[in-house]
């Protein structure tokens, strides 16, 4: 079944027309002797520059968008400062699916998803309306049965949003779909991991990383004319026909002395700016690539604080990479030997930070405490609650940090909540995921229980 587009449409504002001008009369100026005087400048309109004028004109779509470029700029700033402050959650019900891992906007109502119980589906944030995508299945699906601790971890879009990859029926394998249709292109099952697939990254429309619990990173290119047709191939039976392709490159996470035995690679972030690949590995370490054809390593750097570094994320803006572990941040600039900017604690009861997000000098940070946090990183604090004052005064700052609490989802009661856990109420979600969609100033927020035992879920739109 194919799920068609329903974002709103962009509309492209028109070049400002310039007011007719008074023409000369040829005649009288050749009387005089000087030849035809130039016309004389068009007038152009007064632009508007209040933020009620700038609203409205998104709104309608009116002329003269194309003039205020600084004026975008500046409430872009003022927005990604302000926006949290502002965020209300609504939740999202997705009955018994277990454990949000990864998503993805696809469009203005649409999200993507993938849980841990190995399923990938598109969920409305309007009407809360839940649609299960087929997954792809290896070519001998001997081998292609999801272990039940396993699931779906990465989701990624190219940059243009017309292919999307994560991963198969098989965790180990490479799954890339066609947007806005979600049919199957390819599957990455030949030669490639040899265990799940932790994480993503698209170098180029064409070209995704992706890396593994095998502790290897593999480089897939993608042949344009496997998607070159807006309808998906099938079969006698009616099924799906895609192609099976293997990796152009695969190179080994670098075997550290101190914990030789988990290199798994656990986040992926492409630079686009310096066309480069960082890559975070559970014993401890950050790895840098250039990427070309090929992967070529540039180094490794063992990280600050070594447990749990789970989630990484790039700001082009600063060339600075993000990493998270069990209760830090951690900041790094690669061409820099001594680190300028010191790591934020997130000081959640050690459950560690799960999600991890740039936009501009905003880092977003997801917990395993059910919270968002947000950290101005050019004045190196978290952003601040803003005390009550009256309608006509502005409020001031109360000094506490903002942090948003994420609600409650839903929770297995089964027989392990029962006698391990004591049958406790309430447990927070862990943030697995967040995206934002910034046109619409909306995040998507998901997860579940931190304990792996325990089975739920949380999904939630804060706009």
């Amino acid at each position: 079944m194919a799920l068609r587009q329903t974002g709103s449409r962009k509309r492209k504002a028109p070049a400002l027309e310039a007011a007719a001008a008074g023409s000369l009369s040829m005649g009288s100026a050749a009387a005089d002797g000087h030849g035809p005087l130039p016309p004389k400048k068009p007038k152009r309109p007064a632009a508007r520059r209040s933020l009620l004028h700038y609203l409205k004109g998104r709104e309608v779509g009116a002329r003269g968008r194309a003039g205020l470029p600084g004026f975008e700029g500046e409430l872009r700033g003022y927005a990604v400062r302000k926006l949290p402050e502002l965020l209300r959650e609504r939740e999202l019900a997705l009955g018994t699916l277990n454990k949000v891992f990864a998503s993805q906007w696809l469009n203005a109502r649409q999200v993507v998803c993938g849980t841990k119980c190995n399923t990938l589906f598109v969920v409305d944030v309007h009407s809360g309306q839940i649609t299960r995508i087929p997954l792809m299945r290896d070519r001998w699906p001997g081998s292609a049965r999801a272990q039940p601790s396993c699931g779906i971890h990465a989701i990624q879009l190219n940059p243009s949003k017309t292919l999307l990859a994560t991963g198969g029926e098989n965790p180990n394998s490479l799954a890339v779909y066609q947007l806005p249709t979600l049919d199957p292109v390819c599957l990455g099952d030949r030669h490639g991991h040899k265990d799940w697939i932790f994480a993503i990254a698209w170098m180029s429309d064409t070209v995704a990383v992706s890396g593994s619990r095998d502790g290897t990173v593999a480089l897939w290119r993608m042949d344009p004319d496997m998607f070159q047709g807006s309808i998906a191939w099938h079969n006698d039976a009616g099924l799906p026909v895609y192609a099976h392709i293997r990796p152009r490159d695969v190179e080994t996470i670098p075997r550290a002395s101190t914990n030789p035995s988990n290199r798994k690679v656990r986040a992926l972030a492409f630079s686009g700016k310096n066309q480069e690949l960082g890559a975070v590995s559970l014993d401890g370490y950050f790895h840098l690539w250039k990427a070309r054809r090929n992967l070529s390593r540039l180094l490794s750097i063992r990280l600050p604080y070594c447990r749990e570094n789970v989630c990484l994320t790039y700001c082009d803006e600063l060339s600075l990479y993000a990493v998270g572990s069990q209760s830090h941040v951690s900041f790094l600039d690669p061409r820099q030997r001594q680190q300028n900017i010191r790591p934020l604690c997130s000081r959640e009861g050690g459950t560690g930070v799960r999600s991890l997000s740039f936009y501009e000098h905003i880092v977003t940070v997801g917990t395993g405490h059910g919270s968002l946090l947000f950290y101005d990183i050019r004045a190196q604090k978290f952003l601040e609650e803003r005390a009550s004052a009256s309608p006509h005064c502005s409020p001031g700052p109360a000094g506490r940090k903002l942090k948003l609490t994420c609600g409650r989802g839903w929770l297995n009661h089964d027989d392990l909540w029962v006698n391990y856990f004591g049958g406790i109420g309430e447990f927070p979600n862990a943030l697995y995921t967040h995206c934002y969609n910034w046109p619409e100033m909306k995040l998507f927020v998901a997860g579940g229980p931190l304990p792996s035992g325990l089975h739920g879920n949380y999904a939630g739109l804060w706009s």
